[in-house]
């Protein structure tokens, strides 16, 4: 596997999210999830989109074999979602217990478009796997460590 990562940079993150996209040419969504050659990983903010990460996977036919499902489970373990194009009953159930959201799009869907959508949804009413994902990562941080003690 080649796998590219930006460095995150240290200024405090807003409400951001990490969204996948099962793609081979970082335009379209166009492969199936268990056959996928690479991933594009993007931060959605409010007012920013950023691709942070590339991930290419070297033996990708589906063959049946449950095993490379778990590579790219783990590869994908802080993201929302993963928009593919299909995926299996297997994938889905181990998505899911990693708190990630499949989604099935049609070939060719553009990153770019889902990107839009996704950010509006950020900003008005988000679906209900993306509000569970933000309640959940605001749920990460210790705000009483922020605080004094008081009796």
């Amino acid at each position: 596997m080649r796998h590219l990562r930006l460095v995150e940079n240290t200024e405090e993150l807003a409400m951001k999210v990490k969204i996948a996209f099962a793609t081979s040419d970082r335009r379209a969504v166009n492969q199936h999830f268990g056959a996928a050659e690479s991933f594009a990983i993007y931060e959605v903010g409010e007012s920013e989109t950023r691709l942070i990460e590339v991930a290419e996977f070297i033996e990708t036919a589906m063959d049946g074999h449950e095993g490379k499902l778990a590579a790219k489970v783990e590869l994908l373990g802080d993201c929302a979602a993963v928009y593919c194009n299909a995926v299996g009953a297997s994938a889905i159930q181990q998505l899911l217990a990693a708190s990630i959201q499949p989604m099935r799009v049609d070939e060719g869907t553009l990153i770019d478009e889902l990107l839009c959508g996704l950010q509006k949804n950020l900003v008005n009413e988000p679906p209900v796997w993306l509000a569970k994902h933000l309640k959940k990562q605001a749920g990460g941080k210790d705000f009483a460590a922020d605080e004094e003690w008081q009796e």
